[in-house]
């Protein structure tokens, strides 16, 4: 169960703190638990209806009409708004609200109307990578589990894998692009959709996934020689990041190597020669 501050409310839904308070005062639409030291704090069942509220009263609703709603007809409502809505927002929060309560049903329909609605390319970049980026706050703040965390990366994951499976083997002739995480590394999503973006690109693509070794990245290029390398670094890597930039530079200096990742968008150090660092979809299309 889910333990928010007013302030992971805020954020995680994207109503002010101060109009929370006025909606629990006036309406009396949520009410706050206390610790012992009576500190407030708010559930599970308080942020998927913050969520709903938010969604109805951007929507038209007066929240004075959105009190007097029962549980039922609030859902019912939200649903009907949302499978009309063009908002990405909106449809950011009915995933957050599926993950919290783990409804794979809701999830995947979610998802699948999202595919079918924007394309498969469009959706995640639009959709999913911002509710991956807006759930990071519970994981930070601690108020989703791995099962949670489980749950959302292997539906997500088989999406990109059959997306991938759908697009045709480029010929032989085709650039060469090896893509992998390093060891230890294990956050593949980012990859996966990396693999996605080079193959429709028509790069022959090598991916190699999770937890690669480096010698063993040393004899696959060695036996497939690559014009690219990809990797992304998201975890604390065992070596400081700068070395291990500079490692792949002195074992590779003939291949353009770019790299994503949450450690690599906090490195403020100077710029790697081969090295290309880049954040989003949109940046690796500029070098691929």
């Amino acid at each position: 169960m889910g333990k928010y501050s007013i302030k992971e409310l805020e954020q995680l839904s994207g109503i002010k703190a101060h109009t929370i308070r006025i909606w629990e005062k006036r309406h009396n639409l949520i009410a706050p638990s206390r610790t012992a030291t009576n500190i407030r704090y708010y559930s599970d069942e308080d942020l998927k209806k913050i969520i709903n509220v938010s969604l109805l009263n951007n929507n038209g609703i007066k929240i004075s009409k959105i009190a007097d709603m029962t549980p039922d007809a609030m859902k019912e409502k939200v649903l009907q708004i949302s499978s009309l809505n063009n908002d990405t927002g909106v449809h950011i929060d009915q995933l957050v609200v599926a993950m919290i309560d783990m409804e794979e049903e809701l999830f995947e329909k979610i998802l699948n109307n999202l595919i079918l609605h924007y394309g498969f390319e469009k959706a995640i970049t639009d959709v999913i990578y911002p509710f991956l980026e807006k759930i990071g706050i519970l994981w930070q703040t601690h108020n989703i589990t791995p099962a949670h965390e489980h749950f959302i990366s292997n539906l997500i994951r088989q999406k990109i894998i059959v997306a991938i499976d759908g697009l045709p083997l480029p010929p032989k002739t085709s650039k060469k692009i090896l893509l992998f995480l390093p060891e230890g590394e294990m956050h593949e999503m980012g990859l996966l959709f990396y693999h996605f973006l080079t193959r429709k690109g028509g790069y022959r693509t090598y991916y190699l996934g999770q937890n690669v070794p480096h010698e063993d990245l040393v004899s696959v290029y060695k036996a497939q020689t690559p014009d690219i390398l990809l990797c992304s670094i998201t975890s604390t890597p065992d070596l400081p990041i700068e070395e291990y930039l500079n490692r792949l530079v002195h074992d590779f200096p003939a291949c353009p190597i770019l790299v994503s990742g949450y450690q690599v968008q906090r490195y403020k150090g100077e710029k790697i020669a081969n090295v290309q660092t880049f954040s989003t979809a949109l940046e690796l299309r500029q070098y691929i």
